[in-house]
């Protein structure tokens, strides 16, 4: 009878709870699914933001407007108080538009991306 020793050489098969065989699994998972359709979803997003916006606006306590910002050409949304004409809430915050100005400024001079080779 002949008895070979088995080494660390052998190979052995790969384990099923390894991360790198978990990730391919859903990979692979999720190409698997339908794919949604993008116009449906944004669609039925849409319409989940003009409920909650027509919600904030119902009892006349605030209002919500809609305005283009000059410097860099974004829509900027604003939840106000009809009564003190306080802003309670922006999207997208001042200090993010402050900071697209300056991107976009830096961005215009070059200061930015070296293109001198």
């Amino acid at each position: 009878m002949l008895v070979e020793a088995i080494g660390s050489t052998t190979v052995s098969p790969p384990r099923v709870n390894e991360p790198l065989q978990q990730v391919e699994r859903q990979r692979q998972e999720t190409e698997q699914q339908p794919q949604i359709d993008s116009s449906k979803q944004n669609k039925v997003q849409s319409e989940e933001l003009l409920n909650q916006i027509k919600a904030l606006t119902e009892n006349g306590l605030y209002s919500v407007r809609f305005e283009q910002d000059e410097n860099v050409q974004e829509l900027v949304v604003k939840i106000v108080d009809n009564e003190t004409d306080e802003v309670i809430r922006q999207i997208p915050p001042e200090e993010l538009l402050n900071l697209t100005k300056v991107l976009q400024d830096l961005g215009l001079r070059g200061n930015i991306v070296d293109t001198e080779s």
